[in-house]
């Protein structure tokens, strides 16, 4: 390897070690908000479901949260990116760009929707 590689490998790897620091920092908040209640949970009295249905549903609700957020934010980057390049070019693309961009912004409230969809089916 020559110095010019050497150098332009951290460059290279900037964006991947962002993006796993970011994927572990969510899933520790994730887990720092939903994991105490999952385990905690105790069934009612009237309730047919076991423990631990509680405690993984509690815990696939905050995973679909935070890797939907996490995958809104990374869409939205790349897409806000790439639209911020189009609109310098040709600013008669704004309608279009601006569709492109809501809809990467979907994928997180669909995750959103999910938990309490989990959530709701859990009592």
């Amino acid at each position: 390897m020559n110095t010019e590689t050497i150098a332009r490998l951290p460059s290279r790897l900037a964006p991947l070690l962002m993006l796993i620091a970011s994927v572990a920092v969510a899933l520790l908040a994730s887990m720092l908000f939903w994991l105490p209640q999952a385990f905690g949970v105790e069934p009612t009295t009237g309730g047919t479901l076991p423990a631990e249905v509680y405690q993984w549903g509690f815990a696939a609700a905050a995973a679909a949260t935070g890797i939907s957020a996490l995958a809104g934010g990374y869409a939205v980057a790349t897409v806000g990116s790439a639209a911020v390049g189009a609109l310098t070019e040709r600013p008669e693309l704004l309608g279009r760009v601006l569709i492109l961009v809501g809809l990467a912004e979907g994928i997180a409230i669909y995750g959103l929707i999910v938990s309490i969809l989990i959530l709701n089916q859990l009592g």
